[in-house]
Parts: C-alpha cells; structure tokens; sequence
C-alpha cells in the first residue's frame, strides 16, 4: 500500500482531527480561532502535511520554507525547510508512516532543519539527519538535526 502524503486544509474536520496529537498547542489553537471568527476560507492553506487511513488523520507534520536571507542555520546562507511537530498516532507508529512524510520533505530537494523531541533521535538517525553542534545553537535551547540533499555539504561558522 503506497502512502500519500496530503496538504492539509485548514477546515473544523482537520482541526477536530488535531486534537488527538501530542503536539496540539497554539498553532493549531489559532488556525481554530481564525476559523470561528471567519477570518479564513474553510480549506485555506497550512502549513501542514499529513497521511490518512482511510478518513482518519494518522500522521502529520509542519513544514515552512524559510529563505536564505533569513538562514541561522548554514554557510553560506540558503533556503531550508523547517519542519515541525512530525508525529504519528501510537496505534500507527513503525509502519512508514514517520519515513513517508520524512521522505516528502526530503523531495523538495533543499536542506532540512527539525528540532526533534525527546527520544526520537534513533529515527532521526535512521533518515540520515544530523545534529548542529555550534554553540549558538545551544543557546538557543535547540538541539536541531540537519539534512543535506546529496552533493549539498554544510560548511558550518
């Protein structure tokens, strides 16, 4: 069975399926506030993609495209996708799902940046990220993980 990865609309039904992620804060709180108060089409953009099973959300994740010229990240500065609250419901974790949406990401063919969450390193490594380490970053309180299209190697500061 090949999984699709799907954007996601910004709609009650999407928002209602939210609600059973870890990772529900106040992202999705203000995509609901925009909602009721109509500021928004139902099925306007997000930034989020995610994997049905049958008409069940089972796994979702952010991605934002930032630009060069706003990079902390690389030298020489370039364009990045950030990519956040990767998750998948337990009942559907080790069957692909995490890696297809991963891989995704991976097919706009520019690096990527994630602040992984505790204890997820050992998947992190299996999709051939790695970590940041200058102290900046630290700093910062991240601990982000990096991954290069072939050929792009990081200089780092």
């Amino acid at each position: 069975m090949r999984l699709k990865v799907e954007k996601l609309k910004v709609n009650f039904k999407t928002l209602e399926e939210f609600k059973k992620f870890k990772e529900y804060g106040i992202q999705e709180l203000s995509m609901l506030e925009d909602l009721e108060a109509n500021m928004v089409d139902n099925d306007s953009e997000s930034p989020f993609y995610g994997i049905y099973f049958g008409d069940k959300l089972v796994a979702r994740m952010s991605l934002y495209q930032i630009e060069a010229k706003f990079d902390r990240y690389f030298y020489p500065p370039q364009s990045y996708l950030e990519l956040w609250k990767l998750e998948v419901l337990p009942e559907y974790q080790g069957k692909g799902y995490g890696r297809t949406l991963v891989d995704f990401a991976k097919s706009f063919g520019i690096p990527i940046k994630t602040n992984p969450r505790v204890k997820s390193s050992t998947f992190w490594e299996k999709m051939e990220f790695t970590p940041v380490d200058y102290e900046m970053e630290r700093d910062r309180g991240e601990n982000p993980l990096v991954w290069y299209p072939k050929g792009v190697e990081a200089q780092h500061h």
